[in-house]
């Protein structure tokens, strides 16, 4: 039960100016710019998108500054705003295979057609601070590449084509489901499933993902492919007769490969999982692709014994909007519950004491119930 607050509202407006004031910084240090923020701090843009459900560079810029940082509430604003957007329509299927390559890796095979690429990633630093950060070194910058997009086919079209893992499925019968914009519910398809995991916290799916390489599920992957770049978002214009690149998004594509035994219906072959993410978030997309196979328990008739094949434990539990908003509510006013639960503590203590002191003079606990009850 929470009570209204009266009076407040000066602390309120207060608070506000304080919080710009700390969130402006230093008047002696020019501001942040958006594009400073979008060309310098581009991953934590990217995850904001990501979890935010809305790819905009210059306005998660925006959310970031205002949230001074803290990419749970940038989150939030972008969550928050995105639901004023009216929705004009829907885009074909995103096509990977043509995807803007900035980055390739595999872990299943050395030599791939199209190559591997290693670009922008920290896996080869050797995790020292650099002290030039704490200049305005200027980095000289190389020749910056124009990557093609030429088709280039995935690991998984390799392992398919000989028959050695599962087909890629076409996904649900009929229109996928949209989880923004109707409630969850149990037991969900893979369609909503992977939508809650793109949306997900990177460090919940993180910590579940390390939980199933730990053995808390049947998991035993190998990172097929990795890739990094930017792939065209079409849509069908009935005005024009044929569909119409509309722009371009940047995205994570993770497919991770996993051993399959076999069973009555199905042969030992190899299974996937799934991630995809808004900007390059390889580490939210390897997270994603090994709890979306850990959930995939049912489907291969592996029995359920682990956190990360829960479903409804996973997906109930890894929206990090939600979960703020549940935990930070205790901040709220509580103060006739408090009081209820304050006043239970007390009379519990007195008959806690009242007991002791009948035990002390020789009285048992059946002694006193019969007593009480002689007495009514």
């Amino acid at each position: 039960m929470y009570v209204a607050a009266k009076g407040g509202e000066a602390a309120i407006a207060s608070a506000h100016r304080l919080l710009a004031d700390r969130r402006r910084g230093n008047r002696d240090v020019p501001a942040l710019t958006l594009e400073q923020i979008a060309g310098q701090l581009a991953l934590a843009v990217d995850r904001a998108m990501a979890e935010g459900s809305l790819y905009d560079p210059q306005l998660a810029a925006m959310a970031v500054r205002q949230a001074r940082g803290d990419l749970i509430e940038a989150i939030f604003l972008i969550r928050a705003y995105r639901t004023t957007l009216p929705r004009f329509g829907n885009s074909q299927p995103l096509e990977t295979g043509t995807m803007r390559i900035e980055r390739r890796v595999s872990a299943t095979y050395k030599d791939l057609p199209g190559g591997q690429l290693l670009g922008p990633t920290f896996d080869y630093t050797h995790r020292l601070i650099d002290p030039d950060m704490a200049g305005d070194a200027r980095v000289k910058a190389g020749a910056r590449r124009d990557w093609p997009g030429e088709a280039c086919p995935r690991v998984t079209d390799i392992l398919g084509a000989d028959g050695l893992i599962e087909p890629d499925g076409d996904g649900p019968d009929g229109k996928p489901g949209d989880l923004t914009r109707e409630p969850m519910e149990f037991p969900a398809g893979r369609d909503l499933r992977l939508q809650a995991l793109a949306r997900g916290d990177e460090g919940f799916l993180l910590s579940l993902a390390y939980s199933t390489q730990r053995g808390f599920a049947r998991s035993h992957p190998f990172v097929g492919e990795i890739r990094i770049g930017l792939v065209d978002v079409v849509m069908d214009m009935p005005e024009v007769g044929f569909p119409v690149t509309i722009g371009r998004v940047r995205m994570t594509e993770c497919q991770m490969v996993n051993q399959f035994r076999g069973s009555a219906k199905q042969p030992p072959q190899f299974t996937r999982g799934y991630g995809l993410v808004f900007g390059q978030s390889e580490r939210k997309a390897m997270a994603m692709s090994l709890v979306d196979r850990a959930l995939r328990a049912d489907e291969f008739g592996e029995e359920r014994t682990a956190p990360a094949q829960d479903e409804e434990f996973v997906i109930a539990h890894s929206d990090n909007v939600q979960a703020t908003g549940f935990v930070e509510h205790l901040k709220l006013p509580h103060y006739v519950d408090f009081q209820a639960e304050l006043d239970l503590v007390r009379r519990m203590r007195r008959e806690h004491a009242a007991r002791d002191i009948d035990e002390g003079n020789g009285e048992t606990g059946d002694d006193e119930a019969a007593a009480r009850e002689a007495a009514e």
